[in-house]
């Protein structure tokens, strides 16, 4: 059987759920991955969750994105004026 080597990894509302110290650990297991040179995707409902874990953010409205925030330029405002069909915006720098 070939192994093969993980490039990417999806994760959908992850710590939904979890208690805080749970969270701390999954938040630490996720940014090990990325450190490694694994490819992590986080699909969250929880924006103070995003903010914290987020190099870049892909906000979708009605399936289509509707913007892409870096770290930096990203406020829970932004998302959501961007989710509930506001101007698209691209800041990635």
């Amino acid at each position: 059987m070939a192994l093969y080597k993980i490039k990417l990894l999806i994760f959908d509302e992850p710590t939904a759920g979890i208690d805080v110290g749970v969270k701390f650990e999954i938040y630490q297991l996720m940014q090990k991955l990325s450190a490694d040179g694994i490819g992590v995707i986080v699909i969250s409902s929880d924006l103070p969750e995003l903010l914290g874990i987020a190099d870049r953010i892909v906000v979708m409205c009605e399936g289509r994105i509707a913007g892409i925030l870096s770290r930096r330029a990203a406020t829970q405002e932004k998302i959501m004026h961007l989710a509930t069909g506001g101007e698209a915006e691209v800041n990635v720098g």
